[in-house]
Parts: C-alpha cells; structure tokens; sequence
C-alpha cells in the first residue's frame, strides 16, 4: 500500500484494529504493526505510532 499512498501525494493513513474490549489482542496487534512500520522499511521512510482508545478505561 505504501507506494501506491506515496505515488498520490498521501502524508497520512489511519489503521485501526479494534477487538471486544479493545484492551488486549487489538493493542498488541497494533503494537506490533506500528513497530513494523516505524523508520525506513523497504525503502519508505515512515513515521508510525499505536495510541490505544480503550486502555484503561473501565
């Protein structure tokens, strides 16, 4: 997908990952992506970062 946002001009994308609860799976997967995504991968300097809605939250 990277190319494709970089070729039309995109600086931002909104991933969002959502679970029952929203403070368990979906946190590590985002994690988890973030980290993947985060600096120069393949060839694409990125910027990413995880912020979780639901941690902590009763």
């Amino acid at each position: 997908m990277l190319p494709g946002y970089l070729r039309e001009g995109k600086k931002y994308v909104t991933v969002a990952i959502g679970c029952t609860g929203g403070r368990h799976r979906s946190v590590s997967v985002a994690r988890e992506i973030a980290m993947k995504l985060d600096g120069q991968r393949n060839g694409f300097a990125v910027s990413a970062h995880a912020s979780h809605r639901d941690v902590g939250r009763e």
